[in-house]
Order: structure tokens, then C-alpha cells, then sequence
């Protein structure tokens, strides 16, 4: 049997299959005709199962049509709306089940106007039955209050009883209550003899809101009631506190008066290393000037509390005061830190101590202006501070440093201002000793004319932005001052302790010889 053409149809002309390509050709054809054949078989019973579904639906249909009744389902549905109505009527009545079922097969043939009326009669009944509730609880509610009245009366009556005391006019008196020895103290009597809380200044103190004001924490302020330095901080500045000094003036405070008094309250856990706070003035430039620098140190040296002050970003000569001067500050519940501006400058109170004095080293501002104060988080090499800030008041005292001072840290220890030298600071770095033979000779020439015969001196050390000219009397410095303003940032130099004593020794020289101070020539 010759392969079907449609199988040979996209075989080449000249192609011839051998006899088992014919038998497979021969094979596939047959079971192709199969497929098509149980597909056609399988569309055919599909269509005979839908016809009958469609018939079997159709007799269904009329059968319902033909046993159906006119207005059987009217009636069915009236009947099951009356037995609903009776029911609910039933149950809100409070009615037993089944008392009412000679009603029921008596009303079953009811037309719809006998529905109506029933429907009339549960809510009038429902009416009835709301005005008895309310009535029963507002009957309640007078006899509780009655009873209470009651109670009351005949408790009075009971402790006029046991009074001890009959005025004919007034009837019985309730006794006074005696508190004997046996008896619990009054809250008055608790407090008495207590210790001033830790968040609280000790009434000893006599900071009142008439002399001043606390400015932390602020009356509006919520959430927790004390500062301490963020764990996370990174440098002074990272997270600090800072809160301004209002309406300080320097010749007040210089005077005793006006706003020159700042206490703190704080506590210094015993396992702390240092905590600090610093004053500046207007203008500090990010705390490179600071007039007053207030920081313990528990491990250095054998504890001490070091108070500075910085110009220009340099520290000064600080005071270095040993712990064991001063009262226990590490590990204490809470502490009082006093700082009082006066006109001999910065006296420190610790527990009301005076622990040590900073000299004025800087002119204070001489208009009416705000102090800024700052708790840094860290110091200067981002090593933490640890300290828990409770309260800050600022306002005026009275002068607490009286008596002899003569064994208070810092007091008279020298004058801060140099007479006759300056500070030059804003020049251009310089990095090698070529630039400081030049910087030097700059300013040489420039201030070559306050110098006098001998002219002038200068340092400029190495790696630095700024430079000291000492000109030739403190005359000179005020009018080089007054003059090169406009080329110089200039500003005066603080002497060191070496150079005061120095300037000390070489005045006594000079009043041995009969010469002044300011002539005297320097080592």
C-alpha cells in the first residue's frame, strides 16, 4: 500500500521510503483518523447530554406550573408574618410559651386588616411597657438616695454622741483629735530635719524667683527632669547644653549687684573621670574665647579641679585646685556649685566653700548683654563627661567671698594682661623657619614705630596662624592698638606666671635703683 500523499508532501520529488518508513507512514495516518473520530463521538455526546438537561428542565417547569395555586404564595407569606408578630409580641410580654395557641389556629384565616391592629397593639404595649421601667428606676434611684441621707444622719448623730463637749446654744461639739505620743507625726513633722532633695537648691541658700530665676528645668518642660552628656557624643559641641545668662552687665556685677550669681545643682557618679562647664561672652566664635572654664578631674594627678580660661582657641594659666581641698564631689547624691562674678573675677563655691577664684583675664563685655552657658559633652579630645545636671538657677547674691583669702587657689596670683605685648592672631600659617624670618621682619617693620630705640620684639612660633609683638611701653601698646586695627587683628597678651615674676623681680630692681616699673628692662 502506497503511503498517503499528504504524509509525502513536503519530502523531496525524488525521495522513496523504504518499507518501514511506509509501515510508520501508514500508522501515524491511522491514528490521526482515530483522534478525529473519538473527537467527533465525544462533541456528539455533549450536545445529547445538554438536550437533555434542557428537556429534563422543561418538564420540571410545567409540572410547577400545572399543581401551582392563584395566590397560595400571598397567603403563605401573610400567615408567616402573623406568627412572626406574635411571637415577638409573645416574647416581650413576658407571655408563656403556647398560651396563646387557641389564638393562633383561631387567627390563621385573618385577613390583613386584622394584622394591622395587632401590629397597632404591640407598639402600644411596647409604650406601656418602657414608662414601667422608667418609672421603676427612677423609684430606685430616690430610695437609694434616701437611704444614703439616711445613713449619713445617724452617722453624724453618732459622733455628736461621742463628743465630750455640750454648748446649751450650739448642742454637742465634734471633739478635737489629740495626737499623743503614741501617735503618727503630721507630714510637717516629717519634713522637719529632713535633707534638701537632690533636685533642689537647700533653702539655706536663699535663691529665691524675687532675686532670680531657674532656667532648668523650664516650667513648660516634660520628660525627664535632669541633663547628663550623650553617651554618643563625639566633641564639645556634639549634644551639649548651652542656655543663655540674661541681663548681665559688668559694672553691676563688678558693683555687687545686678544678675552675678549661676548655681548648679548636679550629681558626679563615683565612677565618673571629669565633667566641665564653661561661660563665654557674645561673639565666642564656637567657644574659642571662654571667660571662665570650670572642669574636675577625678584621675589626674590625684584629683584636682582645674579652672581656665581661653583666647583665641589657646588655654591660659590654669588654677589647679587638689580635690582633697575641696568638698567630696564623685559619688555624692547631689551637690550645689556656685559661681559668683565679681570685680575681681570668678569665685567658685562648692557646698558652699570657697574652693577657688579666677581672676578677670579678659575684659567682660561692657554693654548690657547675655552670658552664654555650656556643658560640653566631652573635652577637648573627645573624652566623655559624666555628670547628671538637676538644676540651674541665675540671679543676683550678695559678695560671698568675705574674711581672709589669702589661703583661697587663685587669688592674687598675677595680673592676666600683658602691659606691653600683643597678640596678633588671623596671619596665614607658616610651616618652616624660612616663613618665620619673614613673618618676623614683617612685623617688625609694621610695628617697628612703637618699639622705640630698641625696637621691637617678636615671636612667631613654627605650624602657627598667629604671632606676639611686645612694643616698647604700655603707651605704645594703646596706641598700637588704637592704629593698626585696620591691618592686624590685634588684641592684648596674657602674660604667663614666669613672665609676672619676671615683671616682679625686675620691679624691685628697678625701685632699689629709683626707676619706674615700666622702664624696667626684662631678663
Amino acid at each position: 500500500m502506497p503511503p498517503p500523499t499528504s504524509n509525502l508532501a513536503n519530502l523531496p520529488p525524488n525521495f522513496e521510503p523504504t518499507p518501514e518508513e511506509e509501515s510508520l507512514l501508514e500508522l501515524y495516518s491511522t491514528v490521526k483518523s482515530y483522534e478525529r473520530e473519538a473527537a467527533r463521538l465525544r462533541e456528539q455526546a455533549a450536545k445529547a447530554k445538554l438536550a437533555a438537561a434542557n428537556e429534563k428542565y422543561r418538564r420540571e417547569q410545567e409540572a410547577e406550573r400545572n399543581n401551582e395555586e392563584p395566590g397560595a404564595d400571598v397567603g403563605v407569606r401573610k400567615k408567616s408574618r402573623k406568627k412572626k408578630i406574635r411571637k415577638e409580641k409573645n416574647s416581650f410580654m413576658g407571655d408563656q410559651p403556647g398560651a396563646n395557641s387557641d389564638e393562633e389556629s383561631s387567627d390563621e384565616d385573618s385577613d390583613e386588616g386584622s394584622m394591622g391592629s395587632d401590629e397597632e397593639t404591640l407598639a402600644e404595649r411596647r409604650a406601656a411597657k418602657l414608662r414601667q421601667m422608667r418609672e421603676d428606676l427612677e423609684f430606685k434611684k430616690q430610695s437609694a438616695e434616701d437611704e444614703a441621707a439616711i445613713a449619713e444622719e445617724r452617722e453624724r448623730q453618732r459622733h455628736l454622741a461621742e463628743a465630750d463637749d455640750v454648748d446649751e446654744d450650739l448642742g454637742p461639739l465634734l471633739k478635737r483629735k489629740k495626737i499623743g505620743a503614741s501617735n503618727a507625726s503630721s507630714l510637717i513633722r516629717n519634713l522637719e530635719g529632713q535633707a534638701t532633695p537632690p533636685h533642689d537648691f537647700s533653702g539655706k541658700l536663699k535663691m529665691s524667683r524675687v532675686s532670680g530665676s531657674v532656667l532648668f528645668p523650664s516650667h513648660n518642660e516634660d520628660g525627664s527632669n535632669y541633663w547628663s552628656p550623650p553617651p554618643t557624643a563625639s566633641n564639645p559641641n556634639d549634644g551639649c547644653f548651652e542656655m543663655e545668662l540674661p541681663g548681665f552687665e559688668s559694672a553691676q556685677a563688678q558693683a555687687g549687684a545686678g544678675n552675678n550669681t549661676l548655681a548648679v545643682k548636679f550629681m558626679a557618679p563615683e565612677d565618673s573621670r571629669r565633667f566641665s562647664l564653661n561661660i563665654a561672652g557674645p561673639g565666642h566664635r564656637d567657644y574659642h574665647d571662654i571667660l571662665f572654664h570650670f572642669n574636675p578631674r577625678q584621675r589626674e594627678k590625684g584629683g584636682q579641679v582645674v579652672i581656665n580660661d581661653k583666647q583665641e582657641g589657646i588655654w591660659g594659666s590654669a588654677v589647679n585646685v587638689p580635690l582633697s581641698q575641696c568638698p567630696i564631689i564623685f559619688g555624692q547624691p547631689s551637690m550645689t556649685l556656685i559661681i559668683q562674678i565679681t570685680g575681681d573675677g570668678y569665685d567658685v563655691f562648692i557646698d558652699n566653700k570657697h574652693c577657688a577664684r579666677l581672676e578677670h583675664r579678659t575684659q567682660l563685655p561692657p554693654n548690657k548683654c547675655p552670658l552664654t552657658l555650656q556643658f560640653p559633652s566631652t573635652d577637648d579630645y573627645g573624652n566623655p563627661e559624666g555628670w547628671l545636671v538637676y538644676k540651674v538657677w541665675w540671679g543676683h547674691k550678695a559678695i560671698m567671698a568675705t574674711g581672709d583669702l589669702s589661703n583661697v587657689a587663685g587669688v592674687n596670683m598675677f595680673s592676666s594682661i600683658h602691659p606691653r605685648k600683643l597678640f596678633v592672631s588671623g596671619l596665614s600659617k607658616i610651616h618652616s623657619e624660612p616663613e618665620v624670618d619673614l613673618r618676623k621682619a614683617e612685623l617688625e617693620r609694621a610695628f617697628r614705630k612703637y618699639g622705640g630705640a630698641h625696637g621691637v620684639s617678636v615671636i612667631a612660633p613654627t605650624n602657627s596662624s598667629y604671632a606676639f609683638v611686645e612694643v616698647e611701653s604700655e603707651r605704645q601698646a594703646d596706641l598700637a592698638l588704637r592704629e593698626m586695627q585696620s591691618q592686624y587683628k590685634i588684641n592684648r597678651a596674657r602674660r604667663t606666671k614666669h613672665e609676672a615674676l619676671q615683671e616682679e623681680r625686675a620691679a624691685a630692681e628697678a625701685s632699689g635703683k629709683g626707676k619706674s616699673k615700666e622702664s624696667a628692662g626684662w631678663d
